[in-house]
């Protein structure tokens, strides 16, 4: 099984949310999973989605297809592609994105870069989701105690 966050324990055993790691593979091979969707998805599918590895190039191909075909059998639409990005935000570590120092900054918190390179692609990522606007970021907080940034 894949690495959850501490902040995500309240979902993991349901997977009633979709994991940060699962978010992660998502933008990897260029999906978006609507949380309808997911919710469709067999919670033994869910697990596989969790497990499947999505780093190399035929990995990426392979959980992508895998993904189509569940949400298409479930849902019967498929999901919507999302480009690619060769160079995600969350691989660099010599720039804190605004949004996510904004975020901590509303907190009371400041991120360093130093913090910010020691930080694992999976955490930076975590940072980063749960910076946006859009998201619920009340999880930002305990993201930042469980990466030791404060």
């Amino acid at each position: 099984m894949g690495q959850f966050f501490q902040f995500e324990q309240d979902f993991v055993e349901s997977l009633r949310c979709i994991p940060m790691q699962v978010r992660l593979k998502l933008d990897t091979c260029g999906i978006k999973l609507k949380l309808t969707q997911w919710h469709k998805l067999s919670r033994q599918e869910r697990q596989t989605l969790v497990e499947l590895p999505c780093t190399t190039e035929s990995e990426i191909k392979t959980y992508r297809e895998l993904l189509q075909r569940l949400v298409l059998e479930r849902a019967g639409v498929p999901a919507t592609d999302l480009p690619i990005d060769p160079n995600p935000v969350w691989t660099d570590t010599t720039t804190i994105p605004v949004i996510t120092q904004a975020a901590v900054q509303e907190l009371g918190v400041t991120v360093t870069l130093d913090q910010w390179s020691k930080l694992t692609i999976e955490q930076r990522f975590a940072l980063i989701k749960l910076s946006r606007s859009n998201h619920e970021n009340e999880n930002i907080l305990p993201a930042l105690k469980e990466f030791h940034i404060i």
